[in-house]
């Protein structure tokens, strides 16, 4: 295939999905400098109020709710997530390396409002987790679990665990393990081999994948909705309740572009510092 092909048949097609992707995106972006007009779907002339009315206590602690849960959910996503990635690279088992890829993809072919549905089952006052503490005697009373940031946080690391083991696992694959073999035939021990050599070599892959799933949980609206029951607020649960609410579409817009402009900031700040760790370690 020839160069012309080449453009015309696969970089014509990209330039004209990204253009359309911007084009949606400023489409959204000039609401923000709009007017919002009480009882009416127009908005007004130009205007920058929308962009300080940001800084209300409201969408301030939204602003700072959506930050903390989804550093949270990155964090607890990370320690669950990698051991089982580093079983599903290491183990030689077929077996059990075919129900690890079984357990940790399924949950991908479900859909978000199903596997949240099921969270409120297992959270809820009469649910399974509460079912249990209470058999056991050691509460007296149902835990309050749901329209909690604890619970939102539990279902958005169930949610986000698979895309993290995924990218977990290929930083694992890549690992070179005569550094791990090198390391103990020296006399350190498994942990020490671990912890000085597995995950240093693997930090360009933690970081990056922490901050993908940061980026990503920032966009949640199910989850939070649901589980979080209007008590636990998220920026996409406010934008819906800005615009389709209160047809406030200017204050909805400015929310909308904090979210895409925190989301794609934390990935452009990483990316030089992951660079320099994949150098590093590509030194040693």
């Amino acid at each position: 295939m020839n160069d012309r092909r080449i453009w015309w048949f696969f970089i014509v097609p990209c330039m004209l999905v990204a253009l359309a992707v911007v084009m949606s995106l400023a489409a959204v972006f000039q609401y923000s400098f709009r007017e919002f007009i009480p009882g009416s779907l127009d908005t007004g002339g130009l205007t920058l109020d929308n962009f300080y009315n940001i800084g209300r206590p409201l969408y301030f602690l939204v602003i700072l709710d959506t930050l903390l849960i989804s550093l949270l959910t990155a964090v607890f996503c990370l320690l669950l997530s990698y051991p089982v990635a580093y079983a599903l690279v290491r183990t030689e088992a077929e077996w059990l390396r075919a129900l690890l890829v079984i357990l940790s993809i399924t949950p991908l072919f479900t859909g978000e409002i199903v596997r949240t549905y099921a969270w409120m089952l297992v959270l809820g006052s009469d649910g399974f987790v509460n079912s249990i503490l209470m058999s056991l005697g050691i509460v007296s009373a149902p835990v309050q679990f749901m329209y909690t940031k604890f619970g939102v946080i539990v279902a958005l690391v169930h949610f986000s665990m698979p895309v993290m083991i995924i990218l977990l696992a290929t930083a694992i694959s890549h690992v070179n393990r005569d550094y791990e073999k090198a390391a103990a035939n020296l006399g350190a021990a498994p942990l020490i081999v671990f912890w000085r050599v597995t995950v240093p070599l693997t930090m360009p892959g933690i970081v990056a994948s922490t901050v993908v799933i940061f980026a990503w949980t920032m966009s949640a609206f199910a989850t939070p909705q649901l589980i979080g029951g209007g008590k636990v607020l998220m920026i996409s649960n406010l934008v819906y309740l800005q615009g389709l609410s209160s047809f406030n579409f200017p204050v909805a817009a400015v929310l909308s572009a904090v979210a895409f402009i925190a989301a794609v900031g934390s990935l452009a700040l990483v990316q030089p510092f992951v660079t320099r760790l994949e150098r590093r370690v590509a030194q040693q």
